[in-house]
């Protein structure tokens, strides 16, 4: 009875109405009382959830008058400018969900948007956990769901992007098509399979629908709701601070807390959705007019998630390889296959791979539930933007002819730029990071040596002006010192004969060494400000 006192009525009546059914009782409540960590970044990956419940919902609206058809017809709707015009029956119905349905236009921009929100959530969420090292143990197969889930969320864009058959959109999908053909060996039986015939074809758009309201949106389904059972069962990271350790979680109960934040945090992001369909216009398709591979419109662009991949083929070198001669049997496009599939391959694989790379090189298998702050680990943030420099240039000169229009440039400098840039920028991105890093790194050491400003100025019997400083707050220092070295490799000594220890042999095991020996360690001991002005700042306190 001194249990069930201590449980709020509205978890245990549901309970016990449960139990009384299914024996449920004991699941309900503990689940109902589960505790989540009380961090603001922890709600970025909400942002992709609750849009991708938003792209489910309107989606399926949009299937009620949506015609996956590539067979033409006249145009009788009600946009003059386009009446009698031969279109795709899915470019037809397409302006007829924009101009004919009641409320279409809205769920068509509210569909669009919540499209890109999904995406830019998850690659905030997964920059998030990144520079966190939320991923390490236990949380690798989570990690790579989450990695998994980025993949298919670009697919998925892709495929519905392409749907409406509009002008802007077919230039999307001849660049697929261009991309799909290049592939050695594949590439011709790949483009017949996807677009049913030569270019282009007559079922692209079928499938392409198929694959958009079907087959993606199941796997990613199935893989959230795994994610989210993972989440569960291994609790959530926390920051570092006076009462969280490994071995807890602090924050508030699921319910009430978590499920009133959680409501209210969707409510947002739909109006957020809400108000950029509303007021924001996106893909008028209209002004495109209906897909012919004759015709490409003037400066167009791709979504931003597939701006990068634009980018990479604007500025890549005409490369081929020619193996038999002038024969096209032989020739392996370059300039299409590495913009294609090296950045993207970087990026995702780079992704997936890097919590078992780190491990190797640290040797650290233990299990982690503190987050790191970015500071604490200055190799791993600093890869990080670097990854983010090279992605932001190519993203950037996928719209190498508007700067070049816009801004008077020749498109031949903005492209040799982008060459040059793609290389030197997440370079000067690394230095640059790792060298903030070990300033934030010092800036901590002198707030627990020294303590914090305190903007009184106090003149010394010297003569000198100098600010007196006060000691930190308790919960501020706690989530300084929540700092931990990063692991490294504990490497013994060669035996009497010379002979280095298993795994340490070899030109692997020497690289392996130096890298733990370069990437792990403290780099700034909080401990090295010790002595800085505290005797004058204590004196200046008191």
């Amino acid at each position: 009875m001194s249990e069930l006192k201590t449980i709020p009525k509205a978890v245990s009546s549901p309970s016990n109405f449960l139990d009384e059914r299914l024996g449920a009782a004991n699941f309900v409540k503990r689940n109902m009382r589960k505790v989540f960590p009380d961090h603001w970044s922890f709600l970025l990956g909400e942002i992709a959830l609750y849009s991708f419940v938003i792209l489910l919902l309107t989606g399926t609206f949009l299937t009620f008058w949506f015609k996956p058809s590539m067979a033409e017809v006249a145009y009788d709707g009600s946009y003059a400018p386009l009446k009698g015009v031969m279109m795709s029956q899915a470019y037809a119905s397409s302006l007829e969900l924009s101009f004919d349905v009641r409320g279409g236009l809205l769920v068509r921009q509210l569909h669009h948007w919540a499209a890109l929100m999904f995406v830019a959530g998850m690659m905030v969420h997964a920059l998030r956990v990144f520079f966190t090292g939320a991923y390490r143990k236990p949380r690798e197969l989570n990690y790579l769901i989450g990695v998994l889930l980025l993949t298919l969320a670009l697919l998925e864009g892709l495929t519905g992007y392409s749907l409406p058959d509009d002008l802007l959109s077919g230039a999307g999908l001849r660049i697929t098509e261009g991309v799909l053909i290049s592939l050695p060996l594949v590439g011709t039986y790949a483009t017949f399979f996807l677009f049913g015939g030569e270019y282009p074809g007559g079922d692209v758009i079928s499938r392409f629908y198929s694959l958009h309201i079907l087959l993606i949106p199941g796997i990613i389904l199935a893989l959230v709701t795994v994610h989210l059972v993972l989440m569960w069962t291994q609790k959530h990271t926390q920051m570092a601070g006076k009462t969280q350790t490994n071995q807890n979680v602090v924050g508030a109960p699921f319910y009430p807390t978590f499920m009133a934040k959680a409501g209210a945090y969707f409510m947002f992001t739909f109006a957020v959705v809400a108000g950029l369909a509303t007021f924001a216009q996106i893909n008028p398709i209209w002004l495109f007019g209906p897909y012919t591979p004759a015709d490409v419109s003037a400066g167009s662009q791709p979504d931003f998630y597939m701006g990068f991949l634009e980018g990479s083929l604007r500025i890549m070198v005409p490369w081929e390889i020619n193996l038999f001669g002038t024969s096209h049997a032989g020739t392996l496009p370059l300039s299409v296959i590495i913009p294609a599939l090296v950045p993207l391959g970087v990026v995702l694989t780079g992704l997936a791979l890097y919590p078992f790379v780190e491990r190797w090189v640290t040797g650290d298998n233990r299990e982690h539930h503190i987050a790191e702050r970015p500071r604490d680990n200055p190799h791993r943030t600093s890869i990080g933007v670097s990854a983010i420099a090279f992605y932001g240039v190519l993203w950037l000169f996928g719209a190498n002819d508007e700067i070049s229009a816009n801004f008077h440039i020749s498109l031949n400098v903005t492209t040799y730029a982008g060459r040059v840039l793609v290389f030197v920028a997440p370079a000067l991105a690394y230095l640059i990071t790792y060298r903030i890093c070990l300033g934030l790194q010092r800036y901590d050491a002198g707030v627990l040596s020294h303590g914090v400003e305190s903007g009184v100025i106090k003149r010394l019997p010297s003569g000198e002006f100098v600010e007196a400083h006060l000691p930190a707050a308790d919960d501020i220092e706690a989530h300084v010192r929540g700092k931990e070295p990063v692991p490294m490799l504990a490497v013994a000594e060669p035996d009497s004969a010379g002979i280095p220890p298993k795994g340490m042999r070899g030109p692997l095991g020497r690289l392996r060494r130096r890298m733990s020996k370069a990437y792990g360690g403290e780099k700034i001991p909080l401990d090295e400000g010790k002595g800085d002005r505290t005797g004058d700042d204590r004196a200046l306190i008191h």
